[in-house]
């Protein structure tokens, strides 16, 4: 692991994506799957996971039966006909994610492997894989995987619920977005460092629907500069979180959208807390950091954790140096 080619991993997402949008354009990577699909269920650990969960459940309010699951669960749903197994590693090694795999080659289960590493052992008995086209990530840390994992599943829902969304251009304006970060960092960069440094950690706070923003975020300040973090979904904050702001310097980074942000900044702003607002205003927020495109929810999805990579990459930087 190393910081600066992290940050370099980083500053190299507009092209990354600009690759991905142009290889769904070409072909759909999944045109292979069976014409029955009666349950998907994803598997994976860490990034891959939290990307998984919010697929699971958009699937789910669409009308699919969908679950995503610790690829460490000693058991999950049974290996029947109908069911999608879509197990998800950038690296292609993960040893929890490989031992699900196991569990599922040579079942009536149809597999698919997504990964960032072609000809790796979890594509060893898939029955489709699916690249990430995200590129060597030299740094050591997934963060175009993730945000590249979190497309090409928005490209399977669009796949197995017939909505004909066109992900190769949502894919493009995450480039845009993702370059509007990074072309003005040194705009809003410096107050998102001042504002999150405390002596209590960070905590990111994020919709159901984008929770994987916040657990990916979190995971970014802990993974590269070691730094405490956790996450937690906005409604949820009001039941188990809340109660930090009395005790702790509490600093969150709110990515905002949940109909339930208005009662959590009014504990925030009642316990004189310190919260960074991504991609939206919120009343009570310390700053906000808007973005191209940052009203389309699907954008956000795609590009809002850059704010806390970026914050993430100059701590650690500052560590390392």
């Amino acid at each position: 692991m190393n910081p600066e080619l992290y940050l370099a991993d980083l500053e190299a997402k507009p092209a990354a994506l600009a690759t991905l949008a142009a290889a769904l354009e070409e072909a759909d990577p999944f045109a292979g799957l069976p014409p029955r699909v009666d349950r998907v269920l994803f598997l994976g650990m860490g990034s891959s996971r939290y990307a998984a969960g919010v697929a699971a459940l958009r699937l789910r309010a669409a009308g699919v039966d969908a679950y995503a699951d610790y690829a460490s669960a000693a058991a999950t749903c049974p290996a029947t006909p109908g069911t999608l197994v879509v197990t998800i590693s950038a690296t292609g090694g993960s040893r929890e994610t490989l031992d699900a795999a196991a569990r599922y080659a040579g079942t009536p289960a149809f597999t698919v492997a997504v990964t960032n590493a072609p000809g790796s052992a979890v594509t060893e008995g898939a029955r489709l894989v699916v690249p990430l086209h995200a590129g060597e990530e030299r740094g050591g840390v997934s963060c175009r995987t993730f945000q590249h994992t979190l497309a090409l599943l928005l490209a399977l829902e669009s796949r197995l619920t017939g909505t004909r969304r066109d992900v190769p251009a949502l894919v493009r304006r995450a480039a845009e977005a993702s370059a509007d970060l990074l072309d003005r960092r040194d705009t809003w960069l410096p107050r998102a460092l001042e504002l999150l440094d405390g002596p209590h950690g960070v905590y990111t706070i994020a919709p159901a629907e984008r929770l994987s923003s916040a657990e990916q975020s979190a995971l970014m300040v802990r993974e590269g500069p070691r730094r405490p973090a956790d996450a937690c979904e906005t409604g949820d904050w009001a039941h188990v979180d809340v109660y930090l702001t009395k005790t702790l310097d509490y600093r969150a980074l709110l990515f905002p959208g949940s109909r339930y942000d208005a009662q959590a900044m009014e504990w925030v702003r009642r316990r004189g807390s310190t919260v960074l607002a991504v991609g939206g205003e919120v009343e009570g927020a310390k700053e906000t950091i808007r973005y191209r495109h940052d009203d389309d929810p699907e954008v956000a999805l795609l590009t809002e954790t850059l704010v806390a990579e970026l914050v993430a990459a100059r701590w650690w930087s500052a560590v390392a140096g």
